[in-house]
């Protein structure tokens, strides 16, 4: 039984006329008839009850109708999914992100994608860290990776989400809380809780660019292991913690407050990034609509 024999089987079925169910196919008549005979001899039934004024289907040939129809349905999907995979609409994106702050704009992203391009799938990857996020990508283990670098690597890609700020977490019942903005100089006593020194790691290199250019060494009470854990400390008087705008914006702070830093300093540019020349065509969609809703 091929493919060709369900598709004549069905047009005479519906029309009921092996004429009209020819034109329909646009054959001639005898082809028709043909395949219709070489079909109920394979499967030893008769589909059709023919007389010179009519055809009508037998109880076998309702039997066959219904599956037949999946089959060329199923067919259909089939060659629909391969030009949708091909054009990127169907098929599947890794985002390794990295960093509190990027949470709510992966939902975002997510959320635009789900809503445009439903047979298109987003599998995220949460990092603590931004280099652990780029490896991914530079390992061709994601697609995308999004977080807050201060070098990118030749063959990659990338374009600024957001330039942050950076501020000053302090304790609640610390003596600048509730400033407007604080020079860091006026934390050359304080202990600081900080995230680990990995390499290539933001916060750190502008924790020392800061305190070294107050002319001070930063003490460090906690190296704490993410964004999470270190404002809790702060909370618990441990320390004061260096962090980006974005996570002031996007948390509610309970035994802390976030202080403006008035000394010059370079903005953190939060990137997404991708590698040139991939082969994933459902990534320039992706990135397409990231333009728009990031």
């Amino acid at each position: 039984m091929e493919i060709h024999d369900l598709r004549v089987f069905i047009a005479v079925a519906e029309e009921l006329h092996f004429g009209r169910a020819a034109k329909r196919l646009h054959l001639a008549q005898p082809p028709v008839s043909r395949t219709i005979k070489a079909l109920e001899k394979e499967l030893g039934a008769e589909l059709f009850h023919r007389t010179t004024r009519s055809v009508a289907i037998t109880a076998a040939g309702e039997a066959l109708l219904a599956p037949a129809r999946r089959v060329l349905a199923e067919l259909k999907r089939a060659a629909d999914d391969v030009r949708a995979a091909r054009s990127g609409e169907l098929g599947r994106v890794g985002i390794a992100f990295a960093g509190t702050s990027t949470q709510i704009l992966v939902g975002r992203l997510s959320r635009a994608v789900s809503s445009r391009f439903p047979n298109l799938t987003l599998e995220f990857s949460s990092q603590n860290f931004a280099q652990p996020a780029l490896n991914r990508l530079i390992n061709d283990e994601e697609d995308i990776s999004i977080g807050r670098w201060e070098y990118i690597p030749t063959g990659i890609e990338s374009r600024v989400l957001i330039n942050e700020d950076l501020v000053v977490a302090v304790p609640s019942t610390h003596p600048l809380a509730g400033s407007e903005s604080v020079r860091m100089a006026e934390f050359a006593d304080d202990q600081f809780v900080t995230l680990p020194p990995h390499p290539g790691s933001v916060l750190t290199d502008r924790l020392l660019r800061l305190t070294h250019g107050a002319g001070f060494e930063p003490q460090i009470a906690q190296v704490a292991p993410d964004t999470w854990t270190a404002l809790s400390l702060v909370a618990a008087e441990v320390g004061v913690h260096l962090t980006i705008s974005s996570v002031a914006e996007n948390t509610h702070a309970h035994g802390f407050s976030f202080l403006p830093i008035s000394d010059p300093f370079d903005v953190v540019q939060l990137r997404m990034a991708w590698k040139s020349g991939s082969h994933n065509p459902a990534l320039g969609i992706v990135l397409k609509l990231s333009e728009e809703v990031l």
